[in-house]
């Protein structure tokens, strides 16, 4: 999920796409708290961790 959003933030600053921007920071920020948590041992969606 991260590396999704990257790649929309880097496909949408170069097209000047704004909704590809915002749908990246989103899918981005969301991957990055997911891992977050996954990596200091909370269950999500009943996994220990997140990949």
């Amino acid at each position: 999920m991260i590396v999704l959003g990257v790649i929309l933030l880097v496909i949408g600053f170069i097209t000047g796409i704004g909704i590809l921007w915002t749908i990246g920071i989103v899918l981005a920020l969301i991957g990055l708290i997911l891992w977050i948590m996954g990596a200091v041992g909370h269950e999500i969606g009943g996994r220990r961790h997140y990949w």
